[in-house]
């Protein structure tokens, strides 16, 4: 692996990416300390003058996760090293990075995990088909055969793929469908979650980044919506640099690649990972060395801004003015042909799935709230209602609980506009949208806990149900308020994204000839603030705001999309409410249960901190043991927040399809370790001399399929069963008679006579095999008095002889160990068995 890399990626090679790296890096600096000014100006005057909008009706909680773990469970990961799947423990903290472990004992004693991923930029897969379909195309000229297989074979048919275009990808399994379903829905979550990496609280350096990497990408000619724009600054700007570093060296790197097909592609995303990593840990360091330049002259520039503003704002007013009369009238016609008839159809597209998914979760929040209502009906009690209301606080941040809910915006489809706005994909749109639905959900949750526990105090649990209810009303209510503004404004700031770039872009031609004219106007003081690019961008945006707001304003008349008319207006209407939002949160296991709640979980981030943190989902193996059926147990008492009662339901109906996980310890180790029951006949003399106990030995065993095994272990235990008189046995005719009897009664009187008397007919052959046979137990006998462990040890090659019965034996009762009779000296009599427990190793 390593002379793959740096075979191809040598010395000049690298210098050749650092200076690359360098240059991009130079030309959005100068970018971004032009943008940092205009930013912190545009949030002086904001703070000053005051912005308007609506008021949210919810509550909004300030740090949602703090204190809690999100996942944590074992699957298996191939290993490039090796070409190998081992085991691994998993853990997902509230960061959402994941850290994966050799087991759960090097998580919970705070080892470094084996490898920590960064989601941002990653596909989550459930497919080698889908994950072809993009390795196919990672080398120029390689036109891969349909069906072809891939570099690596999965272990189970259950794969989960963590794809990205630059950096290593990430190959797991797991051992279920189900289990598969819900690992996906994690991964997913930890890339919605990751992409998302551009705080909104820093209403300076945000929207500087933001705009110097968009003009810095429109000055290459990229006008449109770019789909690697996520994850935190240093790693779109690796993003950046990868977007035409990594062309470029594939088409020089590409061709001298040897081997196979599949040994290529495997090999050149070795290299691209590599050049990759070398990209990021430059932009990191560049990135924060640009920033902190950029703060140390924020306090000066503050100053100079609160001071002057007043005449910043009358200077930029004159410039726009010029720069409108140039601009809008070009900006009017082009909107009037090329854009007006495409805005109905465009907000239609975003409309319809976004409105089903902000309706999904409203519909899984009211869910929530009537299973906590039922269980106030049928008395659950206090510690009951604590335990719901813990689950219901994580509802937002639980994968697969809100996955019916991303899945809604996930069917947003932009086909037939994508190429006429140059929009590359709907991915920015969806992603945006579903954090704005995990948002709202937390809303709701952390109000509805606010006013239930703000009732409780003040009326006690009487008539609970009644109050739940009320509460439950007031919450639907503000929630769906809130979900018609935050709709409204996302569909407005989509299409202003959709529209503006290619407005641009169709009026850079003729507009931006004239724009350095406009500079002279600004005073030489001012001209850090006010840059004659944005004041251009600004008409555009003014021209056409009017018609976006016309359109969304026509959707919300109709009732189909659930929203509010901008004429109804909740300004202030529960003021005694907000006054909550100032309180801490509830906690809902101390309130109701005076203890610590049953999901905490050891370890936090960093694993053994010495911090317990509540898991929202919980997925956990036993340590060092690895699950023949499913790669994670689920632990009812440590996750907060089941299933869905539907799907358990399913799960039970498919039972006898598939084998279920073990639910214990003694049932996990006897899978490693199975015990096999025998009953062997022992003399009085024999039997008065045994004690139980357990022995070591070295030995095999020949099972009824014909495989060995190796027994490790010997347990004795003698019993005493009642002497019976040799004419109290049942002969082999009686038995005919009895398995008869019985199995009429047990089922069909036809079928199931034909099988019992094949029963008997068995029986019988049994019977006299055993008196011919008499003479070998005897001496079986006689040295299981001189040595206890000598038959297992000598005769358990051989099933007939040493007596062993296989609990997978037909119509032989695992529970109780079966007496076994011979004939001995010509007289008929019962020996009392001693169980022996055979562990297999």
């Amino acid at each position: 692996m390593g002379d793959v890399v740096s075979s191809h990626l040598d010395e000049g090679r690298r210098e050749m990416i650092t200076a690359r790296t360098r240059n991009v890096m130079k030309e959005l600096s100068d970018v971004y300390e032009q943008q940092y000014a205009v930013a912190l100006f545009n949030s002086v005057r904001y703070e000053i003058e005051g912005g308007g909008g609506t008021q949210s009706q919810l509550l909004h909680r300030k740090d949602p996760l703090v204190g809690r773990s999100i996942f944590s469970g074992s699957l298996f990961q191939y290993l490039e090293e090796n070409r190998k799947w081992r085991n691994r423990f998993v853990s997902v903290p509230n960061t959402y990075t994941i850290s994966l472990y050799e087991n759960k004992t090097a998580h919970d004693r705070g080892l470094h995990p084996k490898v920590t991923i960064n989601c941002a930029g990653y596909k989550a897969l459930t497919s080698m088909e889908e994950y072809m379909e993009l390795i196919n195309t990672s080398l120029p000229g390689i036109k891969a055969k349909v069906g072809s297989h891939p570099f690596i074979k999965c272990a189970t048919p259950f794969p989960l793929i963590l794809w990205h275009p630059y950096a290593r990808h990430h190959y797991f399994c797991v051992m279920t469908e189900k289990e598969q379903k819900k690992w996906h829905a994690v991964l997913q979550d930890c890339v919605r979650h990751s992409n998302n990496g551009l705080s909104e609280d820093c209403t300076v350096q945000t929207p500087a980044f933001t705009d110097a990497v968009r003009l810095h990408r429109q000055a290459k000619g990229h006008y449109g919506t770019w789909d690697m724009m996520c994850g935190e600054p240093p790693q779109i700007l690796a993003n950046l640099v990868m977007e035409t570093l990594h062309p470029e060296l594939r088409n020089v790197i590409g061709p001298r690649l040897k081997g196979k097909m599949q040994q290529r592609q495997r090999n050149w995303m070795l290299i691209s990972d590599a050049v990759y990593r070398q990209v990021l840990s430059q932009t990191t360091g560049q990135y924060e060395a640009l920033v902190e330049a950029c703060e140390a002259q924020r306090v000066p520039l503050d100053a100079r801004l609160r001071t002057d503003m007043d005449q910043i704002i009358t200077s930029k007013e004159h410039v726009s003015s010029k720069i409108r009369a140039l601009v809008l009238p070009k900006a009017e016609q082009l909107l009037q042909k090329n854009i007006q008839p495409y805005v109905s159809s465009i907000l239609d597209a975003l409309m319809e799935p976004t409105s089903r998914g902000f309706s999904e979760v409203r519909d899984v929040f009211f869910r929530e709230l009537v299973e906590i209502s039922k269980n106030s009906l049928n008395g659950g009690g206090k510690e009951k209602l604590g335990d719901h209301m813990e689950r219901l606080a994580m509802l937002a941040f639980h994968p697969v609980k809100m996955q019916s809910c991303y899945e809604k915006v996930e069917q947003l489809n932009l086909e037939g506009l994508q190429q006429r706005f140059d929009v590359s994909n709907p991915s920015v749109f969806v992603g945006r949208a579903q954090i704005l639905m995990r948002e709202q959900m937390d809303n709701a949750v952390y109000t509805f806990e606010q006013l239930l526990n703000q009732s409780l105090e003040a009326q006690g649990e009487d008539d609970l149900c009644k109050t739940i209810q009320r509460c439950q009303d007031r919450v639907l209510k503000k929630y769906d308020y809130d979900s018609s503004s935050v709709r409204k404004k996302f569909f407005r700031e989509a299409l202003l994204q959709i529209i503006i770039p290619y407005m641009l872009q169709q009026l850079s031609p003729s507009c931006s000839p004239e724009l350095p004219h406009f500079k002279e106007l600004i005073f030489e003081d001012f001209s850090r603030f006010l840059l004659v690019e944005n004041m251009c961008e600004e008409v555009v945006l003014q021209s056409v705001s009017k018609d976006i707001m016309m359109a969304v304003k026509e959707a919300a008349v109709q009732r189909r999309h659930n929203l509010y008319r901008d004429s109804i207006i909740l300004t202030n209407s529960d003021p005694n409410l907000h006054l909550l939002g100032e309180t801490p949160p509830v906690d809902w296991a101390t309130k109701f249960r005076g203890d610590e709640a049953e999901g905490f979980v050891d370890g936090g981030e960093g694993g053994g901190s010495g911090r317990r943190r509540r898991q929202v989902v919980s997925m956990i193996q036993l340590d060092g043991v690895p699950l023949p059926y499913e790669s994670c147990l689920e632990v009812p008492g440590v996750e907060l927040i089941p299933e869905e009662e539907a799907e358990l339901s399913e799960e039970d109906q498919g039972s006898t399809q598939e084998p279920k996980s073990p639910d214990s310890v003694h049932e996990i180790r006897d899978l490693i370790n199975p015990m096999v029951e025998v009953a062997l006949p022992e003399s009085e003399l024999s039997q008065s001399d045994m004690t139980s106990e357990t022995e070591q030995t070295i030995g095999t065993i020949t099972m009824e399929d014909g495989v060995q095994e190796d027994v490790t272990h010997v347990t004795t235990v003698v019993e005493d069963v009642p002497r019976k008189s040799p004419r109290d046995k049942s002969s082999p005719q009686t038995i005919l008679e009895q398995l008869v009897g019985s199995k009429k009664q047990e089922a069909d009187k036809e079928h199931q006579e034909d099988a019992a008397i094949e029963d008997a007919i068995q029986e019988i052959d049994i019977a006299v095999q055993e008196d011919e046979q008499i003479a070998e137990v005897s001496a079986a006998e006689s040295d299981y008095e001189s040595s206890p462990k000598s038959p297992l040890a000598t005769d358990s090659s051989s099933h007939g002889d040493s007596g062993f019965q296989s609990p997978t034996n037909e119509r032989l009762d695992e529970s109780e160990p079966q007496p076994i009779t011979n004939s001995l000296n010509g007289e008929d009599k019962i020996i009392d068995p001693a169980e022996v427990e055979v562990i297999l190793a």
